[in-house]
């Protein structure tokens, strides 16, 4: 992990007001805190709230899925599966333009704010049932993010072997630009069938740029677009991603994990390829992950 440097001004404050719980960087520890379960006597998933509303372990015929907290350095970043929220992927220096305005965020990585902030923070438990959980988050209005808003997602687990994921963003006073997707740290797969139609070139910055080409070959921590199932086997279980989601970033390079990431735009998306809500409105993405 590279050394978080150039932090801005404020970054100190920042700090000491963030919830406890909650991580300033995204190579800040962050340990799970107390499990949520859901799931049947095959599918059995852990929900960490306060680690940044992930998913901390997913079983399926008790052979784990994920690499774990206690599998990885413990940084915010690296284990479970997460919700990438307000913004996927890197923004470049922490900034992009709005509106004629130029927005600088904190920066959590390196040179760099990554994954959004839904990571980072402690997430509030609206409903858990055997099979279901719903939470929610309130949106920083500060340097990590200045446009507010609100998050939610649900994860439920239903009667055939598949976990569905959705996660949805609605703007608060203010329009604001917007990027969803998951972050999952698959433990690492025998097999992957992954067949994109385009791919980001990355420039020295390791940040997708365009014009988009044809896939080349890995190791990859590339944004791919594709429409495909993809498809994985883990320790002898197969694993089938779907999701609405025309983005996905397939990182590969780790020699314990392959994270296969679908979400709705690729990284720097609020100067690459923006998608700015409206006051009050919201916007959506899904992601099923069917076992057998």
């Amino acid at each position: 992990m590279p050394e978080v440097r150039g932090v801005p001004a404020g970054a100190a404050s920042d700090r000491a007001s963030v919830p406890a719980g909650a991580a300033v960087d995204a190579t800040d520890p962050l340990a799970p805190g107390p499990l949520l379960r859901i799931g049947d006597d095959r599918l059995q998933v852990e929900i960490a709230p306060v680690a940044g509303g992930r998913i901390a372990a997913i079983r399926y015929d008790d052979v784990p899925l994920l690499l774990g907290h206690g599998e990885s350095d413990g940084t915010a970043i690296g284990w479970g599966c997460f919700p990438m929220v307000p913004w996927a992927g890197r923004i470049r220096d922490g900034r992009f333009p709005l509106e004629g305005r130029e927005i600088g965020l904190r920066r959590t990585f390196g040179r760099h704010a990554i994954h959004g902030v839904g990571f980072l923070m402690p997430w509030r438990v609206i409903a858990h049932g055997a099979r279901r959980i719903d939470l929610s988050l309130s949106l920083p209005e500060d340097a990590r993010w200045p446009f507010g808003g609100s998050a939610r997602q649900s994860i439920l687990v239903d009667d055939e072997g598949v976990l569905e994921m959705t996660l949805s963003v609605t703007a608060g006073a203010q329009p604001m630009p917007v990027t969803l997707g998951w972050h999952p740290w698959f433990r690492k797969p025998a097999r992957l069938d992954f067949r994109p139609y385009a791919m980001y070139p990355r420039d020295a910055d390791g940040i997708a740029v365009r014009p988009t080409g044809a896939p080349g070959g890995g190791p990859f921590d590339d944004c791919f677009l594709n429409d495909a199932p993809v498809d994985l086997e883990i320790d002898g279980i197969a694993l089938q991603m779907t999701s609405d989601c025309g983005h996905w970033v397939l990182y590969d390079m780790p020699p314990d994990a392959t994270c296969v990431e679908p979400q709705t735009g690729p990284p720097d998306a609020p100067t690459l390829a923006p998608e700015v809500l409206a006051r009050g409105q919201t916007r959506s993405a899904w992601c099923r992950l069917a076992c057998r």
